[in-house]
C-alpha cells in the first residue's frame, strides 16, 4: 500500500514525500538530488496546496505551524467608508494584495481590521524601529489579552502576533517561514530589495497584506509586489479623502527669483557643466544619462569641473537667500499654528535653526533629544519644526496644519509624504491644510518640482495653464512676486464599489488555511 504523502518546511522550502499522485503539483516542485526529494518554494505553498486538493489527493501537512488566535480587540472604532472598502476588496482577492492609501489615511487600523478577519498567526513587518515600536504600542492596546512580540533593537521574541523589522525579518527568515498565516508588510516598497525580499519568498503565509502610500519604485521593481504580495486591490489618493478622512487641503507653490549676483553665478556654472554634457554627448533626461555623468566625471579635469559645477549650481537653487525671506514671512503669517519645514539637506536645516531659531532634527539628533522635541511640538511649545529626510518615513510626527517645502528630491513617494504630515484631521473641525512647495524659478528645482507631483516637465508652464491641465495631487496655486495666481483642477477619481458575495464553501480535508478566500479555516 502506497504511502501517504508528507509536506515538511525546510529553511525556507517545502519537501513533498513520497510524490504525490496527479501532476497539478509538479509545475511547482524541482527534483534535489542532495536529498532525493522534491523541493518547491515555500511562498508557492497555497498554490501547492489548492493543487493537490484540487486532484482529490490526501497528504500530511506538517509544513504549517501556524494556527488560530483569539483577538478581541478593546479599541474598536468605525471605519471609514475607504477602510471597509479596502478590507473587502482584500478579502475578494483571496487576502492577498497590496491596498495604496495617503499617508494618515488609517493604514494602521486597516491593517487590525484585516487581522480581526483573519485570526491566526500574524506577522508585521516594518521599515524602522521607530515604526516597530509604534505598531507594538497600537496592537497591545488593541488586543492586550494576545502575546504581542518584538524581532528587533535587540528583541528576539517569537509570539503569536509579532512585530519585525525588514532587516530582522529578513535575517530570520528561514525560522520565521513557517509560523505566521498572515504577513502584513507596512510600507511595502521596501520589500523587494534582493536583501528584503526573502521574507515573502520563504514564507508560506497564504494570507498576505500590503500597505503603502507610494508602492512605485524608480527601479521597477514594484512590479515583483505582484508575486510577492499579491496584486493592487485598492488605491486612493488624498484629494479622495479629503474633507472626510483627511483634512481638506491645497498646494501653493511660491516662485523665488535668484539675485542678481546669484543668477550670474548659477547661469555660469550651467553653461560650464552643459559645456561638458554636449562634447561628451550626455543627456540627463535618464537615470542612465545621470549615471554615465558621474562615471565621465571621475575620468577628466573637465568632467570634475563639470560636476562641481553642477553640485555648486544646485546649492545656489536650494539655499538662495530668497527662500528664507519667504521662510520668515510665512512663519509669522500662520503663527501660531504649528508648521513643519522640510529641506533636502542637513546644512540648510541647521542655518535655518540658527538663523530663525526654529528646533531641528536630522539624522544626527539623539533619540531622547528627538522625543522630547516631537512631544514640545505635540503639546504646542513648539509652533515650527525643521528637517531634512529624517521625517519623511517612519516616524510618528504630531499633526500640524502647515507644511513648508523649500527644498527636496523629485521623489512621488517623499512628496506624498510631506504632505501627508499635514491632512490628519485630529480634533479640529473643518481643518484646512496648506502645502507651501518654495522654489527657485528658472533653475532645476522647476523640473524636480514638476516631477515629484507627476507633471511633464518640459512643457512650459504658460501652456499647461492654457490647456487647464488637471493636476494629480490636489489645487495647486502657483504665486509669483506680482501675486497672482493661477489654479489646476484636481483630477476627479470614479468613486469603486466593491461588493463580497460569498462564495460556497469546498470541504477541506487536509485542514490548511488556504481554500476559501471569504473565510478562513482552522
Amino acid at each position: 500500500m502506497a504511502r501517504t504523502p508528507t509536506l515538511t518546511f525546510d529553511r525556507g522550502t517545502l519537501i513533498l514525500h513520497p510524490p504525490a499522485r496527479g501532476k497539478g503539483w509538479m509545475d511547482y516542485a524541482t527534483w534535489d538530488d542532495r536529498v532525493e526529494k522534491f523541493r518547491i518554494p515555500a511562498i508557492q505553498y497555497r498554490l501547492l496546496v489548492e493543487a493537490l486538493q484540487a486532484e482529490e489527493t490526501n497528504f500530511i501537512d506538517e509544513a504549517k505551524a501556524f494556527h488560530p488566535v483569539e483577538l478581541v480587540a478593546s479599541m474598536e472604532m468605525e471605519p471609514y467608508p475607504h477602510q471597509s472598502e479596502a478590507l473587502a476588496a482584500w478579502k475578494l482577492a483571496g487576502r492577498q494584495g497590496v491596498v495604496v492609501l495617503p499617508t494618515a489615511a488609517g493604514k494602521t487600523y486597516l491593517a487590525q481590521m484585516a487581522m480581526q478577519a483573519t485570526p491566526r498567526t500574524t506577522l508585521i513587518v516594518v521599515p524602522t524601529l521607530d515604526l516597530m515600536h509604534q505598531w507594538y504600542a497600537h496592537l497591545m492596546a488593541a488586543f492586550p489579552d494576545a502575546e504581542v512580540g518584538l524581532l528587533g533593537g535587540g528583541s528576539r521574541d517569537r509570539t503569536p502576533i509579532l512585530v519585525a523589522t525588514y532587516d530582522s525579518a529578513a535575517i530570520h527568515a528561514e525560522s520565521l517561514g513557517n509560523k505566521y498565516a498572515l504577513v502584513i508588510f507596512d510600507e511595502c516598497h521596501h520589500l523587494p530589495t534582493d536583501f528584503n525580499r526573502v521574507i515573502a519568498e520563504y514564507a508560506i503565509a497564504p494570507y498576505r497584506l500590503g500597505l503603502s502610500a507610494t508602492p512605485e519604485r524608480t527601479d521597477g521593481k514594484h512590479a515583483d509586489l505582484n508575486i510577492l504580495i499579491g496584486k493592487e486591490v485598492y488605491r486612493k489618493r488624498a484629494e479622495d479623502l479629503a474633507g472626510k478622512a483627511l483634512a481638506e487641503h491645497e498646494v501653493v507653490q511660491i516662485k523665488v527669483k535668484l539675485s542678481q549676483v546669484e543668477r550670474e553665478r548659477y547661469n555660469q556654472l550651467i553653461q560650464t557643466r552643459n559645456d561638458f554634457l554636449k562634447q561628451s554627448k550626455i543627456s540627463l533626461g535618464s537615470l542612465k544619462g545621470w549615471q554615465y555623468f558621474v562615471q565621465m566625471s571621475a575620468r577628466s579635469p573637465a568632467g570634475r569641473r563639470a560636476m562641481l559645477a553642477h553640485r555648486q549650481a544646485k546649492e545656489i537653487a536650494l539655499g538662495t537667500d530668497g527662500k528664507l525671506r519667504i521662510l520668515t514671512n510665512l512663519l509669522a503669517e500662520h503663527y501660531p499654528e504649528r508648521i513643519l519645514i522640510f529641506t533636502a539637506d542637513n546644512a540648510t536645516v541647521y542655518r535655518i535653526s540658527g538663523e530663525l531659531l526654529v528646533p531641528a532634527i536630522t539624522h544626527q539628533t539623539p533619540v531622547k533629544e528627538r522625543h522630547e522635541i516631537l512631544t514640545k511640538f505635540r503639546e504646542g511649545e513648539y509652533k515650527s519644526l525643521v528637517a531634512s529626510h529624517v521625517l519623511n518615513e517612519g516616524v510618528d510626527v504630531p499633526a500640524a496644519s502647515i507644511a513648508i517645502i523649500l527644498s527636496g528630491t523629485g521623489s512621488a513617494r517623499e512628496y506624498i509624504q510631506r504632505l501627508g504630515r499635514v491632512l490628519r484631521k485630529g480634533n479640529i473641525e473643518n481643518k484646512q491644510a496648506i502645502l507651501y512647495e518654495v522654489v527657485a524659478e528658472d533653475t532645476s528645482e522647476e523640473g524636480t518640482s514638476a516631477r515629484r507631483r507627476g507633471e511633464r516637465s518640459n512643457e512650459p508652464q504658460r501652456r499647461r495653464e492654457r490647456r487647464g491641465e488637471e493636476d494629480k495631487r490636489g489645487k495647486l496655486h502657483v504665486v509669483y512676486g506680482s501675486g497672482q495666481q493661477s489654479n489646476y483642477k484636481a483630477a476627479e477619481q470614479m468613486e469603486i464599489k466593491y461588493s463580497v458575495e460569498k462564495k460556497a464553501k469546498t470541504p477541506n480535508k487536509n485542514n490548511v488555511d488556504s481554500k476559501d478566500s471569504s473565510e478562513p479555516t482552522n
